[in-house]
């Protein structure tokens, strides 16, 4: 059985919903998924870190505030360095995603920390495994209408609840849920 955790902090709700799609579309492959919120204090519970450990795949998400994870995320960044340190991680399959209010909003310097956390890591990074809808005809419900290949990018108007996400950001999350379980199982064998 496959096993992907997904762990993440968000602040408003939005880049939870995310993480949820996420986990919706490893699911559909067959993957036993966890979510692991990281609360609002910066703390994972204590089993969580037993759920990383036993994990194939882990999703690293977090919103992108002033052009880098949330400090709740540094946090538990910091704290993975004892997971680090016995290289329980290694080998394992890490992707990432984040959330802002507007269309670019510095995602990809978010993207680019949690690729560098699982460099330290020793883990085999994977994007999303889909092309941007960039043609004239494409909407914002398209897949990966903002276009990521490195991780998967949300935007979440910042006047917008949790119930008005965009419809097309949130069947991206599925697909690249779906695509992280794919590359998993392929690794593993």
């Amino acid at each position: 059985m496959t096993q992907i955790a997904i762990v993440f902090h968000s602040g408003y709700g939005h880049t939870a919903k995310v993480a949820e799609h996420v986990a919706k579309g490893a699911r559909g492959t067959g993957a036993t998924v966890e979510l692991l919120a990281i609360d609002a204090d910066g703390n994972l519970p204590e089993a969580a870190w037993a759920t990383l450990k036993a994990a194939d795949g882990i999703v690293f998400g977090s919103p992108t505030y002033m052009g880098s994870v949330s400090w709740q995320f540094k946090k538990f960044a910091d704290a993975s360095s004892k997971p680090w340190y016995t290289m329980d991680w290694k080998g394992k399959i890490a992707a990432g995603f984040t959330n802002s209010a507007t269309l670019n909003g510095d995602k990809g310097s978010t993207i680019a920390y949690l690729a560098l956390l699982a460099a330290q890591h020793k883990m085999l990074w994977t994007g999303t495994g889909m092309h941007p809808s960039n043609a004239k005809s494409s909407t914002r419900d398209d897949l990966n209408n903002l276009g990521g290949y490195q991780g998967l990018l949300v935007t979440s108007p910042s006047d917008a609840g949790v119930d008005e996400m965009i419809p097309g950001d949130l069947k991206t999350a599925e697909a690249f849920g779906a695509n992280v379980a794919d590359v998993v199982k392929s690794v593993k064998g």
